[in-house]
């Protein structure tokens, strides 16, 4: 006997759709349908109020999912209130016939009372005018309302215990402010559910809303759904095919099951949840020849020929998602790449210490403390290993950023090491990278100074020994002088950003943060050709990773000897030496332990 309060079994049995022919058809779950389902079951079964916000390629089904399962919580349960919300009117007036056409087919001993309406809504109550009749048989009086987002006031003054946010990426007017009234109407309940569904389209609050569920940071679970999840995507092979060289690398083979599920992010792998558990990478390295038969089909007839289309519409990975459609500074197949392999930060976490004696005073007694969400300002990926040489290149919050920044490399080879990134104060900042420049055994600092000198003159206030040195023509003097920090110009910052972008396409594997990854992703040609963040984005750990290699010259390069070993020169030390003049020359030598 089916229970009509099992989800799944309610809609594969009593459900009905019209499938692709326009024949009514049951309604049976597909991979992606599945995968949705689960992750709902399990947000249940913790006892928590579901949250989920799915990045999907097309046609796979999870609008009807979604709808399907809040139909069935709605026309067995009493007093249950079901929004949904579509993009345009034309997709409102498709789910409201999709859920009438739940309640048409369903047996009539299942059909709850419905009351009449002239809206885009199902009210499953007792019809009757009859006052007596209606409080000894009222129905479930529960409702299921379509809407169309871009007008004022939608899913406010009500209580929701159900909220379908539809395509949400292409929504009008004002989102943030419309999902804000929608929310604040549903109660913070184990037994609501909201789900956000959407394919990609370029950098927006579905975007925003996308990044902080990876991050931990809004609350939502992010779903993402790649497009070979769809069994219906595949093609004969035709005779004679030959596939290129980036289509045999999608191929495989596949890797080894594994238990500890699909490569990704470092603590977001599990928060993806794709559906290729014992799998693998979701990128898209296992797909079969039908499969690329289908995609060579689809990048050709549906997509005009262009594979970054198809990309967006059809995304191996939630970066090809949201792939941009101008011209990318650096190569998002490379960063791509590279972003699916970033290891988990070792320990996260700040630096605690004394509480200074003055106002601006010297951080003293520090150590490394590991934080919850709240205090992950630092990202440590490798810890210092004595003897080496380190470098940290720092970004301060300006004009058009919001974040101070901390590039933090090995200096013998230039791999990254740590990171940091918070919206801190300046006096935070400077205490943090102080912390930060001495756990890593008294590292070469080059801090941004545009903006403002107030953390650098700090670090020199507290004689921090390791301090990155320009020259600049001092007016009064009328001559060059030696200043501490770094100068972003419209001279060197082309300089800096060609060197980051040589270390992107000859060794990428230097950059281990998916955060700063993910601003690569973002970093493009803008106006007159200016490498700068796509409009909404950020830059500051982009800049924080330019200027760190950019001033590894005033650091040395070998691992320091131990005590009575003797040390030798190399050959980038005897040219940075033969490049400098006589004070730089008696600072490497100190710095490099070598007699002056």
């Amino acid at each position: 006997m089916i229970n009509i309060r099992n989800p799944k079994e309610y809609c594969e049995n009593y459900l009905y759709i019209r499938d692709k022919k326009q024949q009514l058809v049951k309604l049976k779950f597909k991979p992606a349908q599945e995968n949705l389902y689960r992750i709902i079951k399990e947000e249940h079964q913790a006892g928590r109020p579901v949250r989920l916000i799915v990045l999907k390629g097309r046609q796979e089904g999870i609008s009807t999912a979604t709808e399907a399962l809040m139909f069935q919580d709605s026309a067995t349960r009493p007093m249950v209130n079901t929004l949904i919300v579509a993009h345009q009117d034309k997709a409102t007036s498709a789910l409201f016939r999709m859920n009438k056409l739940f309640y048409d087919c369903l047996p009539k001993a299942l059909q709850p009372m419905r009351k009449n309406s002239n809206a885009k809504e199902l009210v499953f109550e007792n019809p009757t005018r009859n006052e007596d009749e209606k409080r000894r048989r009222p129905g479930l009086r529960s409702r299921i309302s379509c809407v169309t987002a871009g007008g004022k006031g939608v899913g406010r003054s009500e209580t929701f215990n159900n909220v379908h946010l539809s395509e949400l990426a292409f929504w009008t007017g004002e989102v943030k402010e419309t999902l804000l009234g929608i929310m604040q109407a549903v109660p913070d309940d184990p037994d609501t559910m909201v789900i956000i569904e959407s394919t990609a389209n370029g950098f927006n609050e579905f975007k925003d809303l996308w990044d902080g569920a990876v991050a931990g940071t809004n609350g939502w679970r992010p779903v993402f759904l790649p497009w070979y999840m769809e069994p219906e995507y595949r093609k004969p092979v035709e005779p004679g095919t030959v596939w290129t060289e980036a289509e045999k690398a999608m191929m495989g083979p596949p890797p080894e099951p594994s238990e500890a599920g699909p490569v990704g992010r470092g603590e977001a792998r599990e928060r993806f949840e794709p559906w290729t558990k014992g799998r693998g990478e979701y990128s898209g390295l296992c797909l079969d020849e039908e499969q690329l038969s289908w995609r060579r089909w689809c990048i050709k007839t549906n997509c005009g020929g262009d594979e970054q289309l198809f990309r967006q519409e059809y995304p191996n990975t939630p970066d090809e998602a949201f792939l941009l459609s101008g011209d990318p500074f650096f190569d998002n197949d490379i960063v791509m790449a590279r972003r699916r392999a970033t290891p988990t930060p070792l320990r996260m976490g700040l630096f605690q210490h004394d509480e200074p004696e003055i106002e601006g005073g010297e951080p003293k007694n520090w150590r490394f403390t590991e934080g919850g969400k709240e205090n992950n300002f630092i990202r440590i990926y490798e810890e210092p290993v004595p003897g080496r040489p380190y470098v940290i290149g720092g970004d301060t919050a300006g004009e058009g950023s919001d974040c101070f920044t901390a590039h933090v490399i090995d200096n013998t080879d230039g791999h990254q090491v740590a990171e940091l990134q918070h919206p801190l104060s300046e006096i935070l900042y400077a205490r943090q990278i102080f912390c930060l420049g001495h756990y890593y055994n008294d590292a070469l600092i080059g801090v941004e100074v545009n903006f403002s000198t107030y953390p650098e003159l700090k670090l020199e206030e507290w004689h921090y020994p390791n301090l990155y040195q320009r020259e600049r023509f001092d007016t009064y003097k009328n001559k060059m002088v030696k200043s501490f920090g770094w100068v972003t110009s419209p001279k060197t910052r082309p300089i800096i950003l060609a060197g980051l972008h040589t270390v992107m396409d000859e060794a990428p594997e230097l950059v281990v943060s998916f955060e700063t990854l993910g601003e690569m992703l973002t970093f493009v040609y803008g106006k007159d050709r200016k490498p700068e963040a796509a409009s909404g984005e950020h830059d500051d750990l982009v800049m924080a990773a330019a200027i760190a290699h950019a001033i590894r010259g005033q650091q040395r390069y070998t691992v320091e000897a131990a005590a009575g070993e003797k040390r030798k020169w190399t050959e980038d030390m005897r040219e940075d030496y033969e490049r400098a003049d006589a004070e730089t020359r008696r600072m490497l030598l100190k710095k490099w332990g070598l007699p002056s």
